[in-house]
């Protein structure tokens, strides 16, 4: 007898970031001595008849939102038939972005792992069992953190004695001075002349430059310090391919694209009309662990990498079993405050700043499905109320 879905639940909760809030926007996370942020979660189970449960932690409301819209497609499914459930969810989902296929389809592989007694990456098919790492900083601020070029300089020599062999600054963004590109220009220069020698070195403004003009700019300065990679730069939200592709051929650094671009087929456009030279993906964002998979593949036939966006197990998972992939996300990373990764795991699993060993890699769990053990007690204590169910 094929095993069968019997239940899936959703629970939102929320946990609290010392010694952080955001910038004058609103929207970027930054470093402020006494402050506190909240964030908001959601835990998947997908129970079955087997007695086993694919479970998950992450998703957003957007994602959640479109969950309530197909979960109960899913009862009485075998959940051993992702490939088909993934197709089915895709059409369903075709006015939308299908942010909630993520969540689910990353519990149905945990339960496979679990049901097969292996890792998800024995599944996929193992390639490495550590992957090297690489620190990703919050946005800059002026509250005594990352307020400088100098900071940046001096927190990317300490991420560098700590065993890093990459190291990704976020600038300064929202607020009046946004489109005064001095600062960011002088961080370029001060992290690249301090190890630019000895790190990768990769920029992110993550949308914040208001003109094409200003992309070009600092992308100039990175193509000075040669920097490894250069990642959405502008206010065209990461999506133009016609913008990214003439950025490409203005400058010698690489672009990397498409975190903000949902869907297989976006992505091989993308990478099909040469409007990035690094592919982005991520099991979250873009339908699981099969999608992010699908990218990865299709990236390897057009002789590219593929690069993961933001730490998890799940993207350990993914990156054991992918060749063509340089790196993995610690994200973010910061001299005095913690990584947003919620207090979740009940093992000695950690997505922080000193996760990495001497060589600047983390390893792969090895233990069956996503191979780590998720602290439910923690995650009910902290529910919001808003838990659904599906039966």
């Amino acid at each position: 007898m094929a095993p069968t879905i019997t239940r899936i639940e959703s629970t939102e909760f929320s946990y609290s970031l010392d010694d952080l809030s955001t910038d004058d926007s609103g929207f970027n996370l930054v470093y402020e001595p006494g402050e506190t942020t909240e964030r908001k979660l959601f835990g998947i189970k997908i129970h079955t008849d087997e007695g086993i449960t694919g479970e998950y932690v992450g998703g957003n409301s957007p994602a959640a939102a479109q969950i309530n819209m197909f979960a109960d497609y899913l009862i009485g499914e075998n959940p051993l038939e992702r490939e088909r459930h993934w197709s089915e969810i895709k059409r369903a989902l075709r006015k939308y972005d299908r942010m909630g296929m993520g969540p689910i389809d990353i519990a149905l592989w945990d339960f496979a792992g679990k049901y097969y007694d292996a890792a998800i990456h024995e599944l996929l098919g193992t390639y490495r069992h550590r992957i090297p790492a690489y620190a990703s900083t919050y946005h800059g601020d002026d509250n005594g953190g990352l307020d400088s070029p100098e900071a940046f300089a001096d927190f990317a020599e300490h991420c560098l004695d700590l065993g890093y062999s990459g190291f990704k600054i976020h600038g300064w963004g929202g607020g009046d001075d946004a489109r005064d590109l001095s600062r960011e220009l002088d961080t370029v220069h001060a992290v690249g002349e301090r190890v630019g020698d000895e790190m990768d070195l990769m920029h992110d403004p993550a949308c914040e430059l208001e003109t094409f003009a200003d992309a070009l700019t600092l992308g100039r300065a990175l193509d000075e310090e040669g920097f490894f990679w250069y990642e959405d730069p502008y206010r065209d939200g990461g999506i133009s391919q016609h913008g990214h592709g003439k950025l490409a051929e203005m400058l010698d650094t690489p672009i990397l694209q498409t975190e903000h671009v949902r869907g297989l087929e976006p992505h091989t456009d993308f990478m099909a009309n040469g409007s990035t030279e690094f592919l982005r993906a991520d099991p979250e964002y873009d339908a699981g662990i099969t999608g992010a998979v699908k990218l990865a593949r299709v990236a390897e036939g057009f002789g590219m990498d593929v690069e993961f966006h933001a730490p998890g197990p799940a993207q350990r998972q993914c990156l054991a079993a992918i060749r063509n992939a340089n790196y993995y996300e610690m994200a973010l990373v910061h001299p005095d405050a913690d990584n947003t990764t919620p207090p979740i795991y009940a093992g000695d699993y950690a997505d922080q700043l000193d996760a990495v060993d001497d060589d600047g890699t983390v390893p792969v769990p090895d233990g069956p499905g996503l191979g780590v053990d998720y602290d439910w007690e923690f995650i009910e204590e902290n529910a919001t109320g808003s838990v659904h169910v599906y039966e």
